[in-house]
């Protein structure tokens, strides 16, 4: 029996009023699964997935919330799961560019996931020139974090184009529970969680010493001087609007290595100057300004690399976003966050468990209005394949939540650094403003490399 841990309770909560999906938008060569007259096939793309569903346990699930008193959701074998309801197709409008491509990905992650169903799907999407189809995979941030979906993600995948999928193994949905399984698992829960307070009690100072030790990360959250008033801070709405950066990996890395800095050091620094672009576009004040950024930091350890779900926490990086030298810049970047990560950081989910608390915390959280996420997430260097279609490129797609109107996601893979930036629909008619001037950043940035 699997319930879904404090972590993942967490994605779930904003979900009546900002879905939490996350997702990537990839493009494959799609000579393999075009007819002569551009219809994309897509039952043999049905069974391509099909035949890797095994790999993904939670891709047959349902949550499932149990009545009053029989402990907390979980998850269940959907037995009316069907491949039609999760893979499926959408026409990309001509001329088949990176707008059109947006646009679609835009109007299908406007329709939300269906909660009596797994919590996934994917879009394939025909209509680009050179054959080129582009793949759009979704699922609710409950199911995994940033980490866990990459591979996900990578389950679909192969590392040469004639692998073959052996047969899968037969799948027969496991019953729900009963009664009378749920109050025993409960109580189960129920005392392992009663130990754990025990063990806290009979070693007070231990628990002391950890909470004293996590305050200052948490203080980050809650406490710190809050952001600038600055036309990003709104509450986000329903709709989402999309822009795309692309980079090549050796030259980030390079001039990361030379600053003595992070890959993600250079995207928050890209980040920095579309950001100041923004704002100087919309004649805000940028001279002597940084604006908070959230940045997640993954709970994984070596001992549990390959657990799905969630076990994230996030830090807060001032960026500067006053006109400077953008090596400066980064220099400034890559001092903050070695500060930042050098502290305790316990579990949002913990955190965040009793409802008073929560409450209380989240109140103050809004306060400080900080209003961009960022993620930086290790994909695989190696060219991989959707059932013989070579994945030409990748790009991430963050969730949005409260006042945090602006996320900006970069993927590494086979030597590239792109990054999808996601925003707010009507707070931000002007993103071509932010990601032209990250683009002017990243490419200053990397001219550096160059030079050096």
């Amino acid at each position: 029996m699997e319930r879904i841990t404090a972590e993942d309770r967490l994605m779930l909560w904003p979900d009546e009023r900002w879905p939490q999906d996350v997702g990537a938008l990839a493009v494959i060569d799609g000579r393999a699964f075009l007819e002569a007259d551009g219809r994309f096939r897509l039952a043999a793309a049905q069974k391509a997935v099909e035949r890797r569903l095994h790999l993904l346990p939670r891709f047959r699930q349902v949550l499932f919330p149990p009545k009053r008193g029989l402990g907390g959701p979980l998850w269940v074998d959907d037995p009316g799961f069907s491949i039609g309801h999760h893979v499926n197709v959408a026409q990309v409008p001509v001329p088949g560019d990176d707008t059109g491509l947006l646009r679609t990905v835009e109007r299908l992650r406007r329709c939300r996931l269906e909660p009596t169903r797994p919590l996934w799907e994917m879009w394939f999407l025909p209509g680009l020139p050179e054959a080129r189809v582009g793949l759009f995979i979704r699922l609710h941030h409950v199911v995994a974090d940033g980490i866990a979906g990459v591979a996900d993600l990578a389950a679909f995948l192969d590392v040469t184009p004639d692998s073959q999928a052996p047969d899968p193994p037969p799948w027969d949905p496991t019953p729900r529970p009963t009664t009378r399984d749920l109050i025993t698992d409960n109580l189960r829960q129920s005392g392992t969680g009663f130990r754990h307070a025990l063990a806290a009690i009979a070693d007070p100072v231990g628990a002391l010493r950890n909470a004293r030790a996590a305050w200052p990360s948490l203080r980050e959250l809650i406490a710190e001087e809050p952001g600038p008033r600055t036309s990003l801070n709104r509450v986000v709405g329903a709709d989402r609007t999309l822009g795309l950066l692309r980079a090549d990996l050796a030259p980030v890395r390079r001039i990361a290595q030379i600053n003595g800095a992070k890959v993600n050091d250079v995207l928050l620094a890209a980040a920095a100057g579309g950001l100041r672009g923004l704002l100087q576009s919309r004649g805000e004040q940028v001279q002597g300004v940084s604006l908070p950024v959230y940045v997640p930091v993954s709970l994984r350890t070596r001992g549990t690399p390959n657990v799905r779900g969630n076990l994230i926490t996030q830090m807060v990086i001032r960026l500067p976003i006053s006109p400077a030298d953008p090596v400066q810049t980064l220099k400034v970047i890559a001092a903050e966050t070695a500060r930042a990560k050098a502290m305790v950081r316990p579990s949002l989910g913990t955190t965040f468990r009793n409802k008073l608390v929560s409450a209380v915390l989240l109140r103050l959280i809004v306060r400080q209005r900080i209003n961009l996420e960022t993620a930086d997430l290790p994909g695989p260097q190696q060219q991989l394949y959707f059932a013989g279609a070579r994945l030409l490129e990748v790009f991430p797609l963050l969730n949005l939540t409260g006042n945090v109107s602006l996320g900006i996601g970069a993927l590494s893979y086979a030597g590239q650094f792109n990054a999808m930036v996601v925003a707010d629909g009507d707070g931000y008619p002007d993103l071509n403003v932010l990601t032209s001037a990250a683009h002017t950043e990243l490419r200053t940035l990397l001219a550096n490399s160059s030079m050096g």
